[in-house]
C-alpha cells in the first residue's frame, strides 16, 4: 500500500482568506438527530447554490418549451435560454461556442469520441495511451474502441507520489504508433492535477491527439480549454454546481467535422431521405433527440455562480481546505494518506484508509455523525490494485465547505476508531 505523510509545516496551515458560502446552499441548512450536515463527496456530485434551483423551477414555470422546433414566443424563450446557456458555459472555460457541444455526462463525451473519432480512425498497429488513474469512464471506452479496431492501449504507470512521469510520456510517444493520449486533468482518487498543458504540447509534436476528462477539473480551477490546446476537453455539470444529466464536449472544429454522428434522430439531421440523411452544423450534429433544456439552463446559472465567484479565488480557498485536512488528518494515528503530500500539487480530494477498519465501515460510522463521506474504488479499480488496497475512503471539497468541516471529520474519524480499538 501506498501511503504517503504529507509534507511538514512550519505549524498549523493558517486560514487564507476563506469562502463561506453555506447559506447559498438551502441543503446544507439540513440537520439529522441534531447534527449539522457536513457534506464531503463533492467529487462524487456537487451541491447546488439557491441561484441554480432558481433558474430550473424558473425554467419550468415560465419557459419550458421544446428547441429547435417551433416558432411560437414560448419556444423562441426556450431556443433563447439553451443557447445563450451555451455561450455562458462555452466563455466559462474560454472555449468555442460552435465546438462546444451537450451531452448527458462526461462519460457520454468520452464515449462520443471513442465510438466517433476512435472506431474510425484507430488501425491495427495504432495505440492509445492512458493513465493508471484514469476513471472506468476513461479507461473502458478506449478498451471498447481498441478492441473493435485492432489497436493497442497502453498506460502511463502512476509514481508512488502520485504522480505521472513525463520522461515516461516522452518514451511512449517516441515509439511512434501513438493516436490518442486520453488523461485525467485531475485525479477522483488521488486529487493529483497532471501538467496537462505539457502534456498536449509533447503529444502534438509527436503527431498524437489528446482527449482530457476534466470532470474533477473544472469545478475546482480556472480552465482555459484554449490555452491547453487539448483537441477534446470533456467535463460534467453536476459535479459543477449544476443539474445531473449534462455534460460538456469541446472538441477541435475539424475533427468533430470529420467525424460521423454518434446517436442519430430528431434534431441532429439537416434532411432525411429514404436511404440518406445529412447533418446539421456543429454542435447540434451530435446532439440528436431532445436536449437537455432545463439542465442546460441550469449549468448556465451554475458557471454565473461560479463566474462570480472567481475561479482563482476557488481554488485558493479548495486548496487551503486540503492543506488544513492533509495536516489534521496526517496527525491521527492509524491513519494512511494517499496522493500528493503537498496542497499545491492537488486539487480538492483527499483519500485515506484507516487501519484495522474496512473503508465502508469508516463512511457508514461517520454517516451517524452525518459526515459524507464516500468509500469504494471510485470507480478506478486499476488504481486500487496498484496502491494495493480493494477501496478507499475519500473526502472531496466543494465551494461550500469550511475548515468546520474537516474537524467534524476528523472527529468522526477518531470516534470511528473508537469504536473498532
Amino acid at each position: 500500500m501506498t501511503s504517503l505523510t504529507p509534507t511538514a509545516t512550519a505549524g498549523p496551515v493558517p486560514p487564507a482568506a476563506e469562502l463561506d458560502l453555506r447559506a447559498d446552499f438551502p441543503i446544507l441548512a439540513r440537520e439529522t438527530a441534531g447534527r449539522r450536515l457536513v457534506y464531503l463527496d463533492s467529487s462524487s456530485t456537487s451541491q447546488k447554490p439557491q441561484s441554480v434551483l432558481a433558474a430550473l423551477d424558473d425554467f419550468y414555470r415560465q419557459h419550458n418549451a421544446n428547441i429547435h422546433r417551433g416558432v411560437y414566443p414560448l419556444a423562441l424563450e426556450a431556443d433563447a435560454l439553451f443557447e445563450g446557456a451555451r455561450e455562458r458555459i462555452a466563455a466559462f472555460v474560454d472555449a468555442p461556442v460552435r465546438s462546444t457541444v451537450f451531452t448527458s455526462n462526461v462519460t457520454a463525451a468520452i464515449n462520443l469520441v471513442a465510438y466517433a473519432w476512435g472506431r474510425t480512425n484507430l488501425r491495427q498497429g495504432d495505440a492509445v495511451l492512458i493513465s493508471e488513474m484514469e476513471h472506468h469512464s476513461n479507461i473502458v471506452p478506449w478498451q471498447l474502441a481498441t478492441q473493435a479496431t485492432g489497436a493497442q492501449l497502453r498506460y502511463l504507470d502512476v509514481s508512488e507520489a502520485g504522480t505521472l512521469s513525463l520522461d515516461q510520456l516522452d518514451e511512449e510517444l517516441a515509439r511512434g504508433d501513438v493516436r490518442l493520449v486520453a488523461l485525467t486533468h485531475v485525479s477522483n482518487v488521488l486529487g493529483t492535477i497532471n501538467p496537462i498543458a505539457a502534456i498536449v504540447q509533447r503529444a502534438h509534436a509527436a503527431g498524437a491527439l489528446v482527449l482530457v476528462d476534466g470532470a474533477q477539473a473544472v469545478p475546482q480551477m480556472p480552465v482555459d480549454v484554449g490555452a491547453i490546446g487539448a483537441d477534446f476537453y470533456a467535463w460534467t455539470g453536476h459535479k459543477a454546481l449544476g443539474p445531473t444529466g449534462i455534460g460538456v464536449l469541446h472538441g477541435d472544429a475539424a475533427l468533430l467535422e470529420a467525424m460521423p454522428p454518434f446517436l442519430a434522430g430528431g434534431d441532429m439531421i439537416e434532411s432525411v431521405t429514404r436511404q440518406r440523411s445529412t447533418w446539421k452544423e456543429l454542435p447540434w450534429k451530435f446532439e440528436a433527440g431532445t436536449s437537455m433544456i432545463a439542465e442546460a439552463v441550469g449549468l448556465g446559472a451554475a458557471v454565473d455562480y461560479l463566474g462570480a465567484l472567481g475561479m482563482e479565488r476557488v481554488r485558493e480557498h479548495e486548496r487551503s481546505l486540503v492543506a488544513y485536512a492533509l495536516e489534521q488528518l496526517g496527525g491521527i494515528e492509524g491513519v494512511g494518506l494517499f496522493g500528493p503530500p503537498r496542497a499545491e500539487d492537488r486539487g480538492g480530494v483527499v483519500s485515506f484508509v484507516v487501519d484495522g477498519v474496512h473503508p465502508h465501515d469508516v463512511a457508514e460510522l461517520l454517516g451517524r455523525e452525518n459526515v459524507c463521506i464516500r468509500a469504494s474504488h471510485h470507480c478506478a479499480q486499476p488504481l486500487m490494485a496498484k496502491l494495493g488496497v480493494a477501496a478507499t475512503a475519500r473526502a472531496s471539497f466543494g465551494p461550500y465547505n469550511v475548515r468546520d468541516d474537516v474537524d467534524a471529520l476528523v472527529g468522526a474519524i477518531v470516534k470511528a476508531q473508537k469504536v473498532f480499538a
